[in-house]
């Protein structure tokens, strides 16, 4: 050991014969300072060998953090009246018991102002940082021209759910292609599809805006007689989805900072024909749509309620739960013309296939071209914090 040696090196030169009892009090006691207690022999064996406590490990942080709501970065500023109206409109599909009961004190008070909203919320609610930081996106829903007919322009056609489609797994999530001896087997990517010429066709559209309205899932067809008509979601090919925005990026076809959804419609509109179909392409999901009348109503998001613009994000539902209400705290946005940021309640309900993670968002913003042109420069660095209902009588 260390301290022996030190005794050794140190200690025993220096000490004087005219002195050995002083030294050999001091040596003993330099030995003694060192020594490391040893448990006695066992009866049935020898000595055992020393056992280091095994080192206290760190602790592993909690998921979420309890915070307070005047510590939410624009929880102040935000429109809580207009928060209260869109949670008291769609809180009915809460599956958690302490959330239907904050559900059903909303809806039996009346319209509150935006400081009786906000007191409702600090009172029946307590925020918690969900760990680790994501990304905010944004959808909307499109109206796009139609016709009953293919032209020149209007060449795309929009399909039904195909027969030899077969859905399984959880959510239906899985598709798979039933042949005609019966085998089942993967079902095609966007470019076989798109490649068949026969089949059943509900409408005919621009190729972009198609491309554009099975990424948001829905949408509006107007025809020129006036119609209009809902475009729903039916059924996908089962393959991701996959963004085009990067790669037209790097292949230099749009600028670092300009890869909003509009630049990329004006792109594939621009370069209609085999160039934009190959880009179109690299997103091998494909998505089967059915047709109803339109009522004026906001799409119904995967809980089965009309969406409220700007209060409705869809989320990872193996991560989050839809019904759940969040904050979110959306800054630092990545692309040009973007807002600054986005901060408010919303509540989870609707999901998407390119949601991943459970601090990933994706913030429903209404129907139309301006919804559409905003929802396109979405890319902001993303904070959640779940509002989690109090309970008991003391809340």
């Amino acid at each position: 050991m260390a301290p022996r040696f030190l005794a050794r090196r140190f200690l025993a030169p220096r000490l004087s014969a005219r002195r050995p009892l002083l030294a050999a009090v001091l040596l003993t006691l330099a030995l003694a300072g060192c020594a490391t207690p040893r448990p006695g022999p066992s009866p049935a064996g020898p000595r055992p060998s020393p056992v280091r406590p095994l080192p206290t490990p760190a602790p592993t942080p909690p998921p979420e953090r309890l915070e307070r709501f005047e510590d939410l970065p624009g929880w102040a500023s935000d429109d809580h009246a207009a928060a209260f109206e869109a949670f008291r409109a769609t809180c009915g599909i809460a599956r958690d018991p302490a959330l239907g009961e904050v559900c059903r004190r909303a809806r039996a008070l009346p319209q509150l102002t935006a400081l009786a909203a906000r007191a409702f919320f600090e009172d029946s609610f307590r925020p918690e940082l969900v760990a680790g930081e994501g990304v905010l996106t944004a959808y909307f829903s499109p109206v796009y021209e139609a016709r009953d007919r293919r032209d020149a322009e209007f060449s795309a056609p929009l399909r039904p759910k195909p027969a030899d489609l077969v859905t399984s797994g959880p959510g239906a999530k899985d598709a798979m292609k039933r042949g005609a001896d019966g085998r089942l087997a993967p079902y095609p990517d966007r470019a076989a599809i798109e490649g068949q010429a026969d089949g059943p066709v509900l409408a005919w559209m621009r190729p972009e805006e198609k491309f554009f309205l099975q990424i948001q899932g829905s949408g509006v067809l107007t025809y020129p007689d006036g119609r209009r008509l809902k475009a729903v979601f039916a059924a996908t090919n089962g393959l991701p989805f996959a963004g085009i925005a990067n790669p037209m990026r790097d292949r230099g076809l749009l600028e670092a900072n300009n890869t909003a959804g509009d630049a990329i419609r004006v792109w594939l509109a621009s370069h209609r024909g085999r160039e934009a179909a190959e880009v179109m392409a690299l997103n091998p999901r494909y998505v089967f749509f059915t047709l109803a009348p339109d009522d004026g109503r906001q799409p119904a998001g995967a809980a089965g309620v009309p969406l409220p613009p700007g209060r409705a994000i869809a989320v990872d539902v193996t991560r989050n739960s839809l019904g759940e209400l969040f904050f979110i705290d959306g800054v630092a946005p990545t692309l040009s013309g973007a807002f600054p940021s986005y901060r408010r309640t919303v509540m989870a309900l609707d999901v998407g296939g390119a949601i991943k993670g459970q601090v990933r968002a994706d913030l429903y913003l209404g129907q139309g071209q301006d919804a559409g042109v905003e929802a396109g420069r979405v890319r902001h660095t993303l904070r959640m914090h779940r509002l989690v209902p109090k309970v008991g009588p003391g809340r």
